[in-house]
């Protein structure tokens, strides 16, 4: 992506003019930002969706000041009458399951992918919503079908309503308001209020982004490098030969604790596994995600990836579904423009190795990867 391109989806601003005003920084209205917009889904195909077990859905009916939340999966004798108002159907990660949904969601990719998350479809019927709220990560809206009327505002009191199914704000403070139609686009920083209400039968598109905790990255990385440490530290044995007899059998000797000290320092002595077990959990295909095995039909012509693979790189390792591989020289560009491109034309693979089109051919089978035509 030319990220020096002007782009009616921004406005009118470049990717690079977006990240360095708006994003993490203030919202931005595009009017007509996809001009003749229609929703990717029929209603009932995104029924159909949230009937599907490996796919995350939500309901959320408010009645009166009442507010109800249920999970997924859904019968469509489970949702409520089309006719019936205040009620909300979220369907998340809907990419994952529909290729244009997915084509959709690439247009984002002016932020890096370890940041960009999913696209989850909202569906309303008149008045539904799911209450005034904030996100702690960056969002876009794009209404693909009816009226939506957006309240946003840059909320200083966050505490919550209580004794409600759904994290809503008690006292929400709108600055602007907005009436949303298909095409247009509204980007919300982190933590910025906002609260829709659908003004009739009602699609919104919401392109996510993930913004891990410090407490969630570092357990999860820990996890990723136990996994490791035994070999990492070797298998030295405590020993204690001059030990004296002690008084107080319950102290943890200080002998003990440095040699524990020393163990996870050995553990982690290799300056890139934190890099490797970032770039690995940044590309763990999350838990509802599988893959249909495929099968090489003759040499590799090109090569695109299943629009499910989530494929990364940094400066020695390359990251493919929560694998890593080191990488280097001619195999490692191509690796890097596959991550970026996410397909590889026959230009491409004429200049492959034999080892790295053996790997794409792993991939194809594993169904990571789909050869011929790049689609």
């Amino acid at each position: 992506m030319d990220i020096t391109q002007a782009l009616p989806l921004l406005g009118g601003l470049t990717p690079a003019q977006f990240m360095k005003w708006h994003w993490q920084k203030k919202p931005l209205l595009v009017r007509g930002a996809l001009p003749g917009f229609t929703p990717l889904l029929a209603r009932g195909e995104l029924f159909a969706l949230a009937a599907r077990d490996e796919v995350e859905s939500r309901l959320v009916v408010q009645q009166g000041g009442d507010w109800r939340f249920r999970r997924g999966p859904f019968t469509r004798r489970a949702l409520p009458g089309l006719l019936q108002p205040g009620w909300t159907l979220l369907v998340q990660g809907v990419d994952l399951h529909h290729a244009p949904a997915h084509d959709l969601l690439s247009q984002f990719r002016f932020v890096p992918q370890a940041r960009l998350d999913d696209l989850m479809v909202s569906w309303a019927s008149d008045g539904g919503g799911v209450g005034p709220h904030f996100d702690s990560y960056d969002v876009f809206l794009l209404q693909a079908q009816g009226r939506r009327r957006w309240r946003i505002g840059r909320q200083k009191d966050l505490s919550l309503r209580e004794g409600v199914p759904l994290k809503i704000l008690a006292n929400f403070e709108p600055e602007a308001e907005y009436v949303l139609e298909p095409g247009d686009l509204l980007y919300l920083p982190p933590r910025y209020a906002h609260d829709g209400i659908a003004e009739g039968e009602c699609q919104t598109y919401s392109i996510g982004f993930r913004s891990p905790s410090r407490g969630e990255l570092a357990r999860e990385l820990l996890l990723r490098l136990a996994d490791d440490a035994g070999d990492a530290a070797g298998a030295a044995v405590y020993a204690d030969p001059s030990q004296p007899a002690t008084a107080g059998p319950g102290e943890v000797p200080a002998r003990l604790q440095r040699f524990a000290a020393d163990a996870v320092h050995a553990a982690l002595k290799d300056p890139h596994a934190m890099e490797r077990a970032l770039g690995e959990y940044l590309t763990e295909p999350k838990a509802s995600v599988w893959f249909e095995a495929g099968r090489m039909r003759g040499p590799l012509r090109a090569a695109a990836l299943d629009r499910r693979t989530s494929m990364m790189y940094d400066a020695r390792h390359v990251f493919i579904n929560g694998e890593s591989l080191r990488a280097s020289g001619r195999d490692a560009q191509l690796m890097r423009l596959l991550a970026d491109r996410r397909s590889l034309g026959p230009d491409d693979l004429a200049r492959a190795s034999e080892e790295a089109l053996s790997l794409l051919g792993s991939w194809c089978e594993a169904g990571w990867v789909h050869s011929g035509r790049v689609r």
